[in-house]
C-alpha cells in the first residue's frame, strides 16, 4: 500500500517520544522518526486517526506544554473515533491477549478507524503485535523505513 493512501494511528507513548530523554540512541531515533511521520501527515502523504482514548490520556499528562503540543494534532486527523459498543467489544478481545486496558482501547480505535498501521514505542504492544488481527503494529523507525517516507 502506498504511504499516501495509508491511515495511521500514533498512540500516546509515540506522541510523547520527543519529550523523553534524548540521550539514549533508540529514543532519539524514534523521536526523529515520529516527527517525520507527523510531517508526512502535515503534507498529506499519510492520514492520521485520532480517538477519545488519546484525548483522555493526554488530559492526564502532568506537563501542560506537552499536553498542548499533543492536542494540536487532533485537527490534523482525518477521523476521530468515539467510544462505541463495537470499539469496547474489540478492546475486550484485545485485552484477552494480555494487553493493558488503555492499550487495547487504542488498538480497537485504530482498527475502527481503518488504520493500516498502529505506531507505538511501547515494547509490550510491539511484542504482542503478531497476535493482533486487523492491524500491523510497528515502531516509528521501522514504519519510516518500511514506507520509504
Amino acid at each position: 500500500m502506498p504511504a499516501k493512501d495509508m491511515r495511521v494511528y500514533l498512540d500516546n507513548c509515540c506522541f510523547n517520544r520527543p519529550f523523553d530523554d534524548q540521550r539514549q540512541a533508540r529514543i532519539r531515533l524514534e523521536a526523529e522518526a515520529k516527527l517525520f511521520i507527523q510531517d508526512s501527515v502535515r503534507t498529506g502523504h499519510l492520514e492520521l486517526a485520532w480517538s477519545y482514548v488519546l484525548d483522555y490520556e493526554n488530559t492526564a499528562n502532568p506537563f501542560p506544554e506537552r499536553r498542548r503540543a499533543i492536542a494540536t494534532w487532533k485537527v490534523h486527523a482525518a477521523v476521530d473515533i468515539e467510544e462505541t459498543p463495537a470499539v469496547l467489544e474489540k478492546a475486550h478481545v484485545l485485552a484477552g491477549l494480555g494487553l493493558k486496558a488503555k492499550d487495547a482501547l487504542h488498538l480497537a480505535c485504530a482498527i475502527a478507524a481503518g488504520c493500516a498501521r498502529f505506531v507505538t514505542t511501547d515494547d509490550e504492544i510491539l511484542k504482542r503485535g503478531q497476535d493482533i488481527q486487523g492491524i500491523v503494529t510497528t515502531d516509528p523507525l521501522s514504519f519510516v523505513r518500511e514506507m520509504n517516507l
